[in-house]
């Protein structure tokens, strides 16, 4: 079985040893390397290339946000698993808009971790209930001033409609491409356009409103 690859990146010591601890009890998870900030993290991400990177937000010089979007710059493969103390709507639609996969809060329990840690690695969001219900309240703010009382995705075609539930389970515009047997760049049109008419900025929102709207 293929070890998922793990970047931790925390600036509290304590906190890299409880990770590094928690998953070398795992059979399936090898971490490639420890980061207390967020400069040495793109530059061990863009060394280690790893699967998955638990990444802080609140660290000195380059912080978890910025960290997090240079990592998906240079490598959209790597997932971007945030864990913090911090639920606020600025730190979580920061996050996201950066390319994090996942969002959990530092309470999470081990099992729950873990599970996120392996969803992130296939590219199926994960994310904290304090944050669902902070994305949920935008989504539902933002559709509804976009459209009024009309459901935004009554306007989606049948192939919008297929690509949204794709991207619903996680897949990547190229995981998208093949499975429908179209180009990345057309399912980046698509991608585009459906964010439009859902009145969403990002495939977590659009996931979240697929799984709202029982659309998957």
């Amino acid at each position: 079985m293929k070890s998922i690859r793990v970047l931790i990146v925390d600036d509290h010591e304590i906190v890299r040893e409880g990770l590094q601890t928690l998953l070398a009890e795992e059979a399936d998870f090898e971490v490639v390397g420890v980061a207390g900030d967020g400069a040495m993290a793109v530059a061990l991400a863009e060394a280690t290339k790893p699967d998955v990177v638990i990444m802080d937000l609140v660290m000195p010089g380059v912080d978890g946000i910025e960290a997090t979007r240079r990592i998906h710059d240079q490598n959209p493969d790597a997932r971007v698993l945030v864990l913090t103390t911090f639920a606020d709507d600025q730190h979580v639609r920061e996050a996201i808009q950066a390319g994090a996969t996942g969002y959990l809060l530092k309470d999470i329990l081990k099992a729950d971790l873990l599970r996120a840690l392996r969803d992130a690695a296939i590219g199926r969001p994960s994310l904290h209930p304090e944050v669902q219900q902070h994305l949920m309240r935008e989504v539902a703010g933002k559709t509804s001033a976009a459209q009024g009382q009309a459901s935004p995705h009554l306007s989606l075609t049948e192939r919008e409609i297929g690509i949204l539930r794709l991207l619903a389970e996680g897949r990547s515009n190229k995981e998208i491409a093949a499975a429908l047997f179209l180009t990345e760049g057309t399912i980046k049109g698509y991608v585009s356009t459906i964010f439009d008419k859902l009145g969403v900025e990002d495939r977590t929102q659009a996931a979240l409103y697929a799984v709202k709207h029982r659309l998957t």
